[in-house]
């Protein structure tokens, strides 16, 4: 404002015409002034904090030059990684400083496991007295556990401290990576460059080129709302299952709805190595949101891990890796609470 003032004086008594001198004289007073008015104003607020005046010297800077201390780095993970042979994501995981082994990211599982020989590489007892219920898709069986002190994904320390023993994690992986510890992070998968990158999520927004699905979290689930066709389901993101499996609702308002359909026998082999029979048939588009996608077909029936979830009553599907591996890349985002998709070809399409 001081200076704001003074120029507008200046503007006020010398107008625009006036020689070169005058202007010159002028703006000499004005440097003299404000050099005046600064250094009263310094020996003021000296003398009014109790301190003597000091001459600046060449170390001083001022607090506008001194560089902020820089924030840590934000733990991050991200690294090359592989499909297995039913085109779940491997993720390469230290346990204890050894590995790295190769656990599926199972978006649908909530804790991590891992097979009985990565217990045996860890040398590692499997603790019996210690044993827990573990919920696969097709079944539950009581296992065992080994106690870990860390585990870790590129920067990121997890806080699972105990892992149940798997007989299998199919596909050739050593284990599963669950959702426990990963609820405020932000997972991208690139499946044209097979990379995945994990990074606490800073909660901005999609970037352009990215279809958003919202969704819910329940119990670690990410569910989110769907149509197929006419039917109104929650679909949950399963990273974890090789193809898309529904409920003996969803088949049931499907037949409701549409009649009967040709389908064909399938068998579905869950973690725990059981085995069930269900239906597969061909769907109508499938909807999240503003996404659409055609030609999937999908299992029904009587599923275990559905009674385990108390989702029996209502039509539920798990969207699992024959959908989401069409896909160029695909965002999770748990703090956010968004599913991010960007098409790479194939029957995908938006309203």
């Amino acid at each position: 404002m001081r200076r704001f003032a003074f120029d507008r004086c200046v503007s006020v008594i010398y107008p625009e015409a006036i020689e070169g001198s005058a202007r010159r004289y002028v703006a000499a007073t004005m440097r003299s002034v404000r050099s005046r008015c600064f250094k009263l104003a310094v020996c003021i607020a000296t003398l009014l904090c109790g301190l003597e005046p000091r001459p600046a010297t060449a170390q001083q800077l001022p607090e506008a030059a001194i560089p902020a201390t820089p924030a840590p780095p934000e733990p991050r993970y991200a690294a090359p990684t592989d499909r297995d042979r039913i085109g779940r994501i491997w993720a390469p995981v230290l346990i204890n400083g050894s590995g790295p082994f190769r656990l599926v990211l199972d978006t649908g599982a909530t804790h991590s496991a891992v097979t009985a020989e990565v217990a045996a590489a860890l040398g590692l007892p499997l603790t019996e007295s210690n044993q827990v219920l573990l919920h696969g898709v097709t079944g539950s069986a009581t296992v065992p556990t080994i106690a870990i002190e860390r585990m870790v994904i590129g920067d990121l320390d997890l806080p699972t401290r105990t892992l149940p023993i798997v007989a299998s994690a199919l596909g050739g992986a050593e284990g599963i990576l669950g959702t426990d510890g990963l609820l405020d992070k932000r997972i991208t998968i690139d499946f044209r460059n097979d990379n995945i990158t994990i990074v606490r999520s800073p909660r901005d927004r999609a970037g352009s080129g990215f279809i958003v699905v919202p969704f819910k979290l329940a119990g670690g689930l990410a569910i989110a709302d769907a149509h197929i066709g006419h039917v109104s389901a929650k679909a949950i993101i399963d990273t974890g299952g090789q193809g898309t499996l529904g409920n003996q609702a969803l088949r049931e308002a499907l037949l409701a709805h549409y009649g009967r359909v040709a389908v064909a026998p399938d068998g579905i082999t869950g973690i725990t190595q059981d085995v069930q029979i269900g239906n597969r048939a061909a769907l109508p588009p499938l909807a999240l949101g503003r996404l659409v996608i055609a030609n999937v077909l999908i299992t029904t029936g009587d599923m275990d891990i559905f009674k385990q979830w108390d989702m029996t009553r209502d039509p539920v599907l798990l969207i699992g890796m024959d959908v989401i591996g069409v896909f160029g890349t695909v965002v999770i985002d748990y703090a956010r609470r968004e599913l991010w998709v960007r098409a790479s070809g194939g029957s995908i399409a938006t309203e």
